[in-house]
């Protein structure tokens, strides 16, 4: 059966070790899938918080992130419906900037083994500049110009996004269109997509 696959699969992926010797704090990896998620999110990679709990988005990026998508945590971790699978499934650690890249790995061997097994996502969340590089059919030149454009990726099942790390205030702040356009355009597909009315509202 097609859901026992997926569940071997992302046993294999929580047993993964490809690049536990670039990992500061050990190999944890972080996601969800479920064969009948319709929602997909794919951001960078697990913070120190998320790698300490185990648990996706849990932290003030992933506050925002639920804010915007106005959905209640509830909802948020329901994996039957969202299934969340960054480009890391990993903490990559620190480096001057903050933390570093997700590995490249994760990707590259996992992803579209996980996606083969979820027939039934209908949106895809592309957080981030890492996610975008790798999935958007066309790059603008910056995560703004992604983002500014999100209806020409809609009808390729993709959702371009900033990343609502709290480090991205200032740009929000210069940006006030995208609270004004993009996030309502946001909600409004997610909510036809999972069928809910105003979640966590």
């Amino acid at each position: 059966m097609a859901t026992s696959k997926l569940d071997r699969l992302l046993s294999d992926v929580r047993a993964c070790r490809l690049c536990e010797e670039y990992l500061p704090r050990g190999p944890r990896p972080v996601l969800s899938a479920a064969r009948s998620a319709q929602l997909l999110i794919v951001g960078q990679a697990p913070g120190t918080r998320v790698h300490e709990t185990g648990i996706p988005w849990n932290d003030p990026s992933g506050d925002r992130l639920r804010d915007w998508l106005q959905l209640d945590r509830e909802t948020f971790y329901d994996g039957s419906r969202i299934a969340i699978v960054p480009m890391g499934f990993c903490y990559p650690g620190r480096g001057k900037g903050g933390d570093l890249p997700p590995r490249p790995e994760c990707a590259a061997t996992w992803h579209s083994r996980l996606l083969a097994l979820m027939p039934n996502i209908q949106l895809t969340l592309l957080i981030g500049q890492y996610a975008q590089r790798f999935y958007l059919p066309h790059w603008y030149g910056s995560i703004t110009e992604n983002v500014r454009h999100y209806a020409d990726a809609l009808p390729h099942g993709f959702f371009p996004l900033p990343h609502p790390s709290p480090r991205n205030t200032l740009w929000l702040k210069r940006r006030p269109w995208f609270d004004q356009e993009v996030v309502p355009a946001l909600r409004a597909r997610v909510h036809q997509v999972l069928k809910v009315d105003n979640a966590g509202s």
